[in-house]
């Protein structure tokens, strides 16, 4: 029987990869933390201490913002970047753990509004991870022939299933709503493309970040007075802990499976959850700001969302240029954690 493998260096036959365009789409209101002041037991200092976190964009039900309709202006906005029409498209990956209804799926939706046709269109429910997993199975679609042209979009409205009251406050500070797409498509170029990639899960810790719809679903050990059916749970502090180990392991472990050394690597485009963690990533590794940027105080955790939301931004910024390497990374419920390394 071979190895399971969770993680590789990635090659495959004949041309490459590439990122041809990007875009995004946040919901109009903004709530900052002096927003929350005033309806939970916070204040802006604490907030700013423990998460670096000012801001987060909430969307709104009743102006017609919702998982869909981000993810849709976001895919208009990347297709617009790339230069392609909708009906170029071959296929569309959403990542997504906040879907508007069990189904259809918001990829079908989405594919509906925005005029692309036919394609096929599925959604990945990979928490905060889902954007990086949906990447590289994007980019296996792309090698394998199967697709020519793709579509990647993570997109999340988390804060419907966020309490905001002192009660559900430790979710409510942290996360905030949005989408952002990329475009992926064969390239003639073989150099071009996911140069290695990591994907791992621990369901065992599962119970430390989830969202409950049946009494059975708590752990045992769950205070009675902290269950809360269809909102969100989490331990902040073993998801913490988690993410200060998992994070810098799985940077070394995509660096050594490229044959890379961390400053080979352009940029670190990383899922938004903690200014701490981000932080502590910096220092280990010897990265500078501008190698391992954050956003995470204008737009809080953004699930799915988070790292194509930052790789938008810097490579329209004019940042990120041809030649350069991008390693994109994550880690959230799950647990999840995982990495896709791409020379652009």
């Amino acid at each position: 029987m071979s190895a399971r493998v969770g993680a590789a260096a990635v090659g495959g036959c004949g041309g490459g990869v590439r990122i041809l365009g990007s875009g995004s789409a946040l919901p109009h209101r903004v709530m900052t933390n002096a927003d929350l002041e005033k309806i939970m037991d916070t204040s802006d200092e604490w907030i700013v201490q423990r998460t670096g976190i000012r801001q987060r964009h909430v969307y709104r039900q009743d102006i017609g913002e919702s998982t869909a309709a981000l993810a849709s202006a976001a895919l208009r906005a990347a297709l617009e970047n790339a230069g392609l029409a909708p009906t170029d498209l071959d296929h569309i990956v959403v990542a997504t753990m906040t879907g508007d209804m069990p189904t259809p799926s918001v990829g079908c939706v989405v594919a509906h509004e925005v005029g692309c046709g036919s394609v096929g269109a599925v959604d990945l429910n990979g928490a905060c991870c889902g954007f990086v997993f949906a990447l590289n199975y994007a980019h296996a679609l792309v090698k394998t022939g199967m697709a020519r042209t793709v579509a990647v979009i993570g997109a999340d409205t988390i804060t419907r299933f966020i309490e905001f009251s002192t009660h559900g406050r430790n979710g409510a500070i942290l996360f905030g709503d949005g989408a952002a797409a990329v475009i992926i498509r064969a390239d003639p170029d073989p150099r071009l493309g996911l140069v290695a990639q990591a994907m791992h899960t621990d369901g065992g810790r599962a119970c430390h970040l989830f969202i409950p719809l049946r009494d059975d679903q708590y752990p045992e050990q769950q205070n009675p007075t902290d269950r809360m059916l269809g909102l969100l749970h989490m331990n902040g502090q073993a998801v913490f802990k988690f993410a200060v180990q998992k994070f810098p392991e799985v940077i070394e472990e995509t660096l050594s499976l490229a044959g890379l050394a961390a400053e080979e690597v352009d940029h670190y485009v990383c899922h938004q959850a903690n200014t701490r963690i981000l932080e502590s990533a910096r220092e280990r590794f010897g990265l500078d700001p501008a190698r391992l940027p954050i956003n995470i105080e204008r737009l809080g955790n953004t699930v799915a969302a988070s790292a194509p939301l930052l790789f938008d931004e810097i490579r329209r910024a004019g940042r990120v240029r041809e030649g350069q390497r991008v390693m994109f990374l994550a880690f959230g419920a799950g647990l999840t954690w995982g990495s896709s390394l791409w020379q652009l």
